[in-house]
C-alpha cells in the first residue's frame, strides 16, 4: 500500500534559504528516480512564515526507507539540517482503507 511522508522544515533567514534551495532541489530530483517513488509536492505555509512542508508518496514504506537511509540522501540531508540548525521533522502516513476510520475496541478499556 502506498505511503505518504510528510517532511517539515523551518527556515528563519533569507541567506540560509538561498543556500538551502539547491539542496532541496537536489533531494527532490534524486528522489524522483528512486524505485518506488510515486509523487511529491512542496508547500509554503501561509500563516507560518518560513515553514515548508513536503508530501512525498512512495509505493511502500520499504521503498521510502531504502531512499531515506541511502548514503547519497544522508549526505545531503546532513547539510540541510546543519544549515537549518535543527532536525527535519518526518511523519509517515498511510491511507485509510475506503476512507473508513479505524474502530477502537472500547471493551478492552479497563472499567473503573
Amino acid at each position: 500500500m502506498a505511503v505518504s511522508i510528510i517532511i517539515r522544515r523551518s527556515v528563519k533567514d533569507e541567506a540560509i534559504a538561498s543556500k538551502l534551495a539547491p539542496l532541496i532541489v537536489q533531494l527532490r530530483s534524486q528522489a524522483m528516480v528512486q524505485p518506488g517513488y510515486l509523487t511529491g509536492q512542496t508547500f509554503s505555509c501561509l500563516d507560518c512564515e518560513g515553514e515548508f512542508m513536503v508530501i512525498s508518496t512512495w509505493n511502500s514504506i520499504e521503498d521510502w526507507n531504502r531512499w531515506m537511509h541511502s548514503e547519497e540522501r544522508m549526505a545531503i540531508h546532513q547539510k540541510v539540517d546543519s544549515l537549518l540548525g535543527e532536525k527535519t521533522i518526518y511523519r509517515y502516513y498511510e491511507p485509510l482503507v475506503s476512507g473508513i476510520p479505524p474502530i477502537f475496541n472500547t471493551n478492552l478499556a479497563s472499567k473503573g
